[in-house]
């Protein structure tokens, strides 16, 4: 039981500034110190610049030949794309609304890797998780945009929306994938950005969660929590439960032990991004409910977290 308090505790303090955030977004729109004006431009402020400088600082600073693992990077990318594709003929089912489908099929796959992936791998591993975990982003980065930008523009486009050149033309210009092509070679080469520049882009990444949280915070309301429950609901489930489980489980099979498998769980079983919320928002997806399924998985993670880092120590993986 101590060692699952101290598990819990530990998740906590992790995710639960991010709950705090968010909610106070809400209080201040409710107060009207920030109104509708302010999120539409936090919204793009993350998603043009701060987020993509987040991305660029974290992958050009990490050491690309140390912790090349084409192993479990092969596994990330088929265990996502499987569970894409699963969640896409799943949902289409019973979620009739484009605007809808792709905000849920985001939400349920879309892990906050680089902000609560890289904290917990850091806490459980030190700087030899870091190293992993960053490599690991740069993967899960383009990955993540590109199947989100899918998700949210093939609907659209059966609706008489986008087409299939406007769906590439967003996976192009994508803020964070031109982010990520700009950091790689930075990693591979080793080369270091200029003192003035490495400050300014720390600057630019430290804005990213508190605006993007705030903007979440402040897009809620509890009438479009109630009439968005059921999605919101199933994507969190999948988010922290079904997914991480079936690929964790998968993972062990396939031979993955100790560290490896404990960042693979780690990956799989991250809350939903708040870049989810920014993107939903604007590629014309309902903001509304990635506001709740961000919100949502985040507080269940601090179980679900603990659960799965509980596992793991109790088995003797790590």
């Amino acid at each position: 039981m101590d060692l699952y308090l101290s598990s819990l505790s530990f998740t906590a303090s992790i995710t639960a500034p991010i709950f705090f955030i968010g909610f106070l977004g809400y209080l201040l729109k409710r107060v009207g110190l920030i109104d509708d004006a302010f999120i539409n431009t936090a919204s793009k402020l993350v998603f043009m610049i701060t987020l993509p400088a987040l991305v660029f600082m974290s992958i050009s600073r990490t050491d690309f030949h140390a912790v090349f693992n084409p192993e479990q990077l092969g596994f990330v990318l088929i265990g996502t794309l499987i569970s894409f594709i699963a969640l896409w003929f799943l949902a289409k089912r019973w979620i009739k609304q484009p605007e809808d489908l792709g905000v849920f099929i985001q939400g349920a796959f879309r892990s906050n890797y680089g902000i609560i992936g890289l904290a917990v791998s850091y806490n459980l591993f030190s700087d030899s998780g870091l190293a992993q975990a960053s490599l690991l982003l740069a993967l899960v980065i383009p990955l993540f945009n590109v199947l989100s930008i899918i998700a949210l523009t093939l609907p659209a486009k059966h609706q008489g929306g986008a087409s299939i050149g406007k769906t590439i033309l967003e996976i192009v210009k994508n803020p964070l994938i031109i982010a990520v092509l700009l950091a790689l070679p930075f990693s591979y080469f080793g080369f270091q950005l200029p003192e003035i520049a490495q400050k300014t882009g720390r600057y630019f990444a430290n804005l990213t969660l508190p605006l993007a949280l705030l903007a979440i915070g402040g897009s809620l309301n509890m009438k479009s929590l109630r009439s968005t429950s059921s999605q919101a609901t199933w994507a969190t489930l999948s988010k922290l439960l079904f997914i991480p489980l079936i690929l964790t489980l998968a993972a062990w099979a396939y031979g993955f032990k100790g560290q490896d498998l404990t960042m693979l769980m780690v990956l799989f079983g991250c809350p939903t991004a708040a870049a989810s919320f920014v993107m939903a928002k604007a590629m014309g997806g309902n903001e509304k409910l990635a506001a709740n399924i961000i919100l949502m998985t985040t507080i269940g993670s601090i179980l679900s977290l603990s659960a799965g880092i509980y596992i793991m120590r109790v088995t003797g993986v790590i």
